[in-house]
């Protein structure tokens, strides 16, 4: 089994190691690298090309968030998840804007810390349940300036479908159930959703949604 390649960036040092060793104990994971600060998680991306990052807010060395915007600025493709213990809404939102994928809360346990990265790694990308409606809802009522022209159109019908579900909070699974159709095919559609909006994930594509009135409140 390929082994996802991950970093871990966090200023405590004692959270920093227990999140590391949690997550190499984990068979379809490996630490490849840790970073204290994000001007290192910077210089380390850029050595290590990880799969995905593990990426503090705040840290003294360089906060996470200015870390991440550069990070995806140069490896737009490498995947990065916020680690926070708040769910602050201006965090939600700024976490969002800098590029990151998912947002994960410190105080979640082991099981569903490591189950969720476990599904970002899969394709779906991560937000906890715990914050997933708060970062969504508050996107799209800040986002007003981003694109406010739909492109419905250019949408196919079972395309828009999944773009109400994602725009609910339901999962891939979710989706592929609701509509009786393959997860795949939903990671096939919201692939398609992404690149039509121009969008990296799947909480931007769920802001527009919303914000169109395509969900219901």
């Amino acid at each position: 089994m390929e082994r996802a390649r991950l970093m871990v960036v966090d200023d405590h040092a004692l959270f920093r190691s227990a999140l590391a060793s949690l997550l190499s104990r984990q068979p379809d994971m490996e630490i490849v690298g840790e970073a204290d600060g994000g001007w290192e998680a910077i210089r380390q991306a850029e050595q290590l090309r990880p799969d995905l990052i593990l990426m503090d807010i705040n840290m003294a060395e360089g906060d996470g968030l200015e870390a991440t915007r550069r990070i995806k600025e140069r490896l737009p493709q490498l995947k990065i998840l916020m680690l926070t213990a708040s769910d602050d809404d201006d965090l939600l939102f700024e976490a969002v804007r800098a590029g990151a994928q998912g947002y994960l809360i410190k105080h979640m346990s082991p099981e569903s810390f490591v189950e969720e990265i476990r599904r970002h790694l899969q394709g779906e990308s991560t937000i906890s349940e715990e914050v997933a409606a708060k970062i969504i809802r508050t996107v799209a009522e800040r986002s007003h300036d981003a694109e406010e022209t739909p492109v419905f159109e250019e949408f196919t019908a079972r395309e828009i479908e999944v773009l109400k579900l994602v725009g609910r909070g339901l999962t891939n699974r979710e989706i592929a159930e609701a509509l009786a159709i393959a997860e795949n095919t939903v990671k096939n559609h919201l692939r398609n959703i992404l690149q039509k909006l121009h969008f990296e994930n799947r909480v931007q594509a769920a802001a527009y949604a919303i914000r169109h009135g395509l969900v219901e409140d």
